[in-house]
């Protein structure tokens, strides 16, 4: 009896150190519940503050898209448009208008981006903020309702060129002969405006850029170039001797030239347009133009 009782009264106390040890583990298993809710709570603030500054810095940078200053100014060019905007001997972009550009960006703190486009695409690429303005000899006449413009910087005719010895030296000696221009221009559409006239060529004709008009008036394939006087005068200047080609007097029509912003973004257009006066005040315009023209064409602050 002795024995079964100190069997049994051993078996007792084994349970109630189990017992005793289940307790122990159930109160561990509650404080690390409690403990790793306290930590998925911490995470999940922590997670919603990330998340509100995300948002915030979202939001900041959304903003920030809509008034143009991301970091970047990308300024969209004809890379066919000398003087204007092209692509020089070092295989750099260059032109009076990207040289303009330019300083305007590093006035502002921007990274300067000269994005070349097709011109007949222009449109689009405003549109969807590839670029954040079209600055290239843009004419303004006949577009005043389609951007957010700056002031205009520059007066521009548009006009016919032809070879020295083509013996024209009128619109009325265009009849019957073959006139270019670029597709989508400013010369383009005065030409549409001119019916008359028009309808007096023996074929009117549309090239993708300048250098090729050129090329086809100097192997004869064409008569005539209609297009911006700044540029024609460029143009010649930088072929042969400059006498090869003459501007006739007549000018189909006169226009300025301004920057084009997408519709309502006046904020980026009131900076670039502070900047420019501080550029002509300063006297950077009438230099950049003497550089490139030999003259001030600029209209800004006169």
């Amino acid at each position: 009896m002795k024995r079964f009782g100190s069997v049994l009264l051993m078996g007792v106390m084994v349970m109630s150190l189990a017992g005793c040890g289940g307790q122990s583990t159930k109160a561990t298993t509650a404080a690390e519940s409690v403990a790793t809710a306290e930590a998925e709570t911490e995470s999940k603030a922590d997670a919603s503050e990330e998340a509100g500054k995300a948002d915030a810095e979202s939001g900041d940078s959304d903003a920030e898209k809509e008034s143009g200053e991301k970091g970047t100014f990308t300024v969209g060019f004809d890379q066919d448009f000398p003087p204007m905007g092209f692509v020089g001997d070092d295989g750099e972009y260059t032109g009076f208008d990207l040289e303009l550009a330019k300083e305007v960006a590093d006035r502002l703190g921007l990274e300067f981006v000269p994005q070349p486009i097709a011109w007949d695409a222009k449109d689009m690429e405003l549109n969807s903020g590839t670029i954040d303005c079209i600055w290239n000899g843009f004419t303004m006449n006949g577009r005043e309702d389609d951007y957010t413009w700056s002031e205009p910087y520059m007066d521009n005719s548009q006009v016919f060129v032809v070879a020295a010895d083509s013996g024209i030296s009128s619109f009325a000696d265009l009849a019957g002969k073959i006139v270019e221009v670029q597709a989508d221009s400013s010369a383009e559409a005065a030409l549409k405006d001119n019916g008359e006239l028009t309808g007096s060529f023996g074929t009117l004709q549309t090239t993708p850029d300048y250098n090729t008009a050129f090329m086809d008036l100097e192997m004869g394939a064409v008569d005539a170039i209609a297009m911006d006087v700044i540029v024609a005068g460029y143009q010649i200047e930088q072929r042969d001797d400059g006498e090869s080609y003459v501007v006739l007097e007549e000018t189909l029509a006169s226009e300025e030239y301004g920057i084009g912003f997408k519709k309502g973004n006046e904020e980026l257009r009131d900076k670039v347009q502070a900047t420019l006066k501080e550029m002509a005040q300063d006297g950077t315009l009438k230099s950049v133009s003497e550089k490139w023209f030999g003259r001030d064409v600029t209209t800004i602050g006169k």
